[in-house]
């Protein structure tokens, strides 16, 4: 990919439907009794990985003529051959969970990136509620016939409700263990050190599942308060639903970011999904001296959606970004680093360990790639520091496989001097295929 300076951005944003949602709609739609109606899914390598394993698990998908899909639920059975996560986290983990507590056996795959990414997460409190899970990443299980890395095999059966702290803050073991309390005895809950993306809650509960969500109280039953926040949920029938997704606050991020950067710019970003648990990049943007302002926020199945006017903003600070934060950005945070390289004094990212164990490890990338264009960060071992403000020239760089970093340097392609080359831009594809299309509709 080849990215020239521009002079500004302007006009109206139409992005995809938010990926995370969809992977939700997709798999409770599965076990949903009747026929869900999904429109506006994204076009994604990562959302394919989900339709192609349930396909393969015997749920029936079928696409109308104006785009939308129909899943339809009741159908899961065991399938012949193992299922290809892709390079899919989301797809691979909360699938675990879907099929813990189904009368039969998985092989779950992936490719070689998605091989080296952490599932003992899941496999604790699947193997805790009963479940018989193995991982499979050994030297023997390096490759299959497809290319794919088997990576855990899951013997579902019956399975019983656990009381469980997550780890680490991740929206994907909690939602890992909620898929699989659907078909446990008894009330499971998943307690929360921080707040993390609750897109599954949300859905549950406008699917009629039986689901209850604290915050910083206690659960009846329980002495302990040392936790952030809760979810109680028992075995329930899922109602299907017809749901138009929202647009992607991840996708549209990148053009946030974009607008407070290109001088002259303004954009307006439509019909984004705005749940608070996603939208820490709002906040970050604050905490460094800009705004960007919401317009017709209104509720669509429990998810608040709205539009986004971004202008470019002058005077950027730095700022200290690190503990409940943190979670509410997970996938921005290669943004805030660029962001940090035109804001005047230090920002200091921390707590974000998570980082290092996505599609690549964000911080060795940000700040290696970042210091190529002549910014002035270091790596520390939960984030990274940033020092400016900073002038960026065009340079050769490499996306290391990560569709967030390959976008991120896009954009900081274009306040860059001169032409920036990405190496590996393909990555992309993963989550936003039309990324460079919109972007180049938008430079002026």
């Amino acid at each position: 990919m080849h990215v020239q300076p521009v002079t500004s951005l302007q006009g109206r944003v139409m992005l995809s439907g938010d990926k995370s949602i969809a992977h939700r709609a997709l798999m409770l739609g599965a076990l949903a009794d009747g026929v869900t109606r999904i429109a506006n899914l994204p076009l994604s390598d990562d959302l394919a990985a989900t339709r192609r394993c349930l396909e393969s698990l015997g749920v029936p998908i079928e696409r109308n003529g104006g785009g939308a899909l129909y899943v339809r639920g009741g159908h899961l059975k065991e399938s012949a051959a193992p299922l290809d996560c892709g390079g899919s986290g989301t797809t691979i983990r909360l699938i675990a969970g879907l099929l813990a507590g189904l009368p039969f056996a998985s092989i779950l795959a992936g490719n070689a990136q998605l091989a080296r990414r952490p599932m003992q997460r899941v496999i604790d409190p699947l193997r805790q509620m009963g479940a018989d899970v193995s991982a499979l990443t050994r030297p023997e299980h390096s490759s299959s016939a497809n290319g794919r890395t088997p990576v855990m095999v899951i013997r579902g059966g019956s399975l019983h409700a656990i009381d469980y702290r997550t780890p680490v803050a991740s929206a994907q073991i909690k939602s890992c263990v909620l898929l699989a309390a659907l078909h446990a005895g008894g009330e499971t809950v998943v307690r929360e050190d921080a707040l993390t993306r609750d897109h599954t809650e949300r859905m549950l509960r406008a699917m009629g599942a039986r689901i209850e969500v604290f915050d910083n109280v206690n659960v009846a039953g329980s002495a302990a308060r040392d936790w952030f926040a809760a979810v109680r949920l028992s075995p329930s029938p899922l109602a299907p639903l017809d749901i138009t997704l929202p647009n992607d606050f991840s996708s549209a991020s990148f053009f946030v970011v974009a607008a407070l950067l290109v001088a002259k710019s303004e954009l307006l970003i439509e019909s984004v999904n705005l749940n608070p648990t996603r939208t820490g990049l709002l906040d970050i943007v604050q905490l460094m001296g800009a705004t960007v302002g919401l317009e017709d926020v209104y509720d669509a199945n429990g998810e608040p959606v709205g539009r986004l006017r971004v202008r470019f903003a002058e005077g950027l600070r730095g700022a200290t970004i690190g503990g409940a934060l943190v979670p509410r950005a997970i996938d921005e945070y290669p943004l805030v680093a660029l962001l940090a390289t035109q804001a005047v004094g230090e920002t200091l990212v921390c707590d974000a360990a998570e980082l290092r164990v996505k599609e690549s490890d964000r911080v060795a990338g940000v700040v290696m790639e970042l210091r190529k264009m002549g910014a002035q960060l270091d790596e520390r071992p939960d984030g990274f520091v940033v020092h400016g403000p900073t002038r960026l020239r065009a340079a050769r760089v490499d996306s290391h496989g990560d569709h967030r970093l390959a976008m991120m340097l896009a954009v900081a392609g274009l306040i860059a001097d001169g032409e920036t080359i990405i190496d590996g831009s393909e990555a992309i594809n993963k989550s936003f295929p039309d990324f460079e299309k919109t972007l180049k509709g938008l430079a002026h």
